[in-house]
């Protein structure tokens, strides 16, 4: 079995001393640029609560703030939902003494979002009613006594262009692949454009002062056009994505501890943590369109229980994700997960993941199949620590995970490592990391099996999307990656992160990766510098774009007997309510 290496660790033991879509084994696929939804499962760094009218009277100030944080319930180290975030906005419309509640989003630093809460004082007109249904205004339809429903609209355009991708050898990268439909990407330059709507009715209502009833019901229509990865074939493809119900409740006691919980069941999106283990719950591309701009995130099916006490959560889940039905594996997981904060800036978590269900097949070096991924046992532990957070200083993050299985020997193993230093009172408020990470290959001299199983690892190209280029070549799995990446902020609503990466091979024998790279002379897969701008131009209005230049390492050009370059641009605007 062959572990993160003792030199490995030696060596980022002495940096340190000085300064989440599986699919079966041997396709090729391409992952979504991650950032078309800037906001959902983001992590949010700060919350703050800010009268824009306040009044002379500072007790009035002071009681209206405490009510409206309560109301809104959302805090640093949750994960930001649109549709909780209005909800509770709408909670805290009726309280005494507030006009109106709005909010405001900007980038972290560290890469989450800065939540700000605006309220104007004013008199109180929630009993009035608000929305379509008392003559007011898109995307509400009624407010009125704690209900509240509203229309969802998100409308994104992208464009997206390669100039020799697969680094120019379809052929050779792309032999077998499910996905391939017409002529794929390769030499030269070429390009696509990609759009979707996304449209529905969201609502909740109270069924007693502390506990309330909410759904979402919405679809997608998406389509491609031009060059893509796999096809140049247009389409346009309709389906159902939200549909689920659940119910919310909790209290706040005089000591101001507050407990909550939320029972939850049906097609939506699910993020385990970070997303390094559980976060593309949902398949695009092929019939469905919209590959890179990754529409689709519901799963077929999310059964989640939730508590949360302060700043300890615990949760339980059930998860059937929507796979292609060309690449179905049947895979469902079940899991538990445990997150705490018991410091300052200190955030703590474990969970564990099982799949009761599966199709998934693991082959061995010598081209057997080890066994599926039903009775896989995922252990993991992770954390992040900024001891002076929201101002200047350093940070850290680490994770440690293993997989074992109940119907075959398996052991496979996968981590990462962060250290981190922010500047944000300097111009630009600059952030520089250096991350590695390493997921294990399969050693062909023992009978275990080793090769890390990256199950629905993604999120953004700031988290589990390695590389813009090289991610599609090279999954989460048999592959060692160094980081280094920048955060800049030009203004709060402005971001730009330059990524250097460098890729490795843990082990020369890839049986189940690109079928191009099953047998490596050397362990070098490759490089790339990518540049992502970000721009929050209003609270409805995003744009995103990235440039980014992928060059084969060695291993890479003797495999395919090429050594272009990959070059890869993309530019999405959002609108979304």
């Amino acid at each position: 079995m062959r572990r993160l290496g003792h030199a490995a660790l030696v060596g980022l033991a002495l940096f340190l001393g000085l300064v989440g879509a599986a699919v079966q084994p041997g396709t090729a696929v391409a992952q979504s640029v991650g950032g078309t939804d800037p906001y959902t499962n983001q992590r949010i760094e700060s919350v703050e609560v800010r009268i824009t009218n306040p009044s002379q009277d500072s007790g009035l100030n002071a009681r209206v703030t405490d009510a409206v944080r309560s109301a809104v319930a959302l805090f640093p180290g949750a994960r930001f939902s649109q549709q909780r975030i209005d909800f509770q906005i709408a909670r805290a419309r009726r309280i005494r003494d507030v006009g109106s509640v709005d909010y405001d989003v900007s980038f972290g630093r560290t890469g989450g979002l800065e939540v700000d809460i605006l309220v104007t004082l004013g008199e109180t007109a929630a009993a009035e009613g608000r929305g379509l249904a008392f003559g007011g205004k898109f995307p509400t339809i009624y407010e009125k006594d704690g209900t509240f429903v509203r229309f969802k609209l998100d409308l994104l355009g992208l464009y997206y262009a390669n100039n020799n991708a697969w680094y120019g050898q379809p052929g050779a990268m792309l032999a077998g692949n499910p996905l391939v439909q017409g002529t794929p990407a390769g030499a030269g330059y070429e390009s696509w454009l990609e759009s979707y709507l996304h449209y529905g009715v969201y609502g909740i209502t109270p069924i007693s002062p502390n506990l309330y009833l909410y759904g979402g019901l919405s679809a997608i229509t998406s389509g491609s056009a031009g060059q893509e990865l796999f096809t140049d074939e247009a389409r346009t493809y309709t389906g159902i994505e939200d549909a689920y119900v659940g119910v919310v409740g909790g209290r706040t006691d005089a000591a101001g501890n507050r407990l909550s919980y939320n029972l939850t069941v049906g097609r939506q999106r699910f993020t385990l943590a970070n997303g390094f283990l559980l976060a593309n719950t949902a398949a695009n591309g092929d019939e469905r369109a919209a590959l890179q701009a990754n529409a689709r995130w519901a799963a077929d099916m999310l059964a989640l229980a939730r508590l949360r006490y302060n700043t300890t959560m615990f949760e339980v889940f059930y998860l059937d994700p929507d796979e292609l039905p060309v690449i179905d594996s049947e895979t469902v997981y079940a899991g538990a997960n445990l997150e705490m904060q018991p410091a300052p800036g200190l955030n703590l978590g474990v969970s564990y993941v099982t799949s009761p269900e599966s199709n998934f097949n693991y082959f061995t070096p010598v081209g057997g199949i080890a066994g599926t991924r039903e009775g896989l046992q995922v252990y993991d532990a992770r954390f992040t620590y900024a001891p002076n957070s929201g101002g200047r200083g350093p940070f850290f993050g680490g994770e440690y995970a293993v997989q074992r299985n109940s119907e075959f020997d398996m052991d496979a193993r996968a981590g990462w490592a962060e250290i981190g230093y922010s500047w944000p009172e300097a111009r630009w408020s600059p952030t520089i990391s250096y991350r590695y990470a390493h997921f294990t290959g399969d050693d062909p001299d023992t009978a275990t099996y080793e090769r890390w199983d990256p199950m629905l690892s993604g999120g953004t190209g700031e988290q589990w999307v390695q590389g813009a280029n090289h991610f599609k070549v090279v999954q989460d799995s048999n592959v060692i990656a160094h980081r280094i990446q920048a955060r800049l902020r030009p203004s709060p609503k402005v971001e730009l992160v330059p990524q250097l990466w460098a890729f490795y091979a843990d082990s020369r024998t890839n049986v189940g990766g690109n079928p191009a790279l099953t047998f490596l002379s050397d362990d070098e897969y490759g490089f790339e510098a990518k540049l992502t701008a970000k721009w929050f131009v209003s609270r409805n209005t995003y744009v995103h774009g990235h440039l980014a230049y992928t060059w084969p390492g060695e291993a890479t050009r003797t495999a395919i007997g090429s050594d272009d370059g990959w070059f890869s641009a993309m530019l999405f605007v959002r609108y979304a309510f």
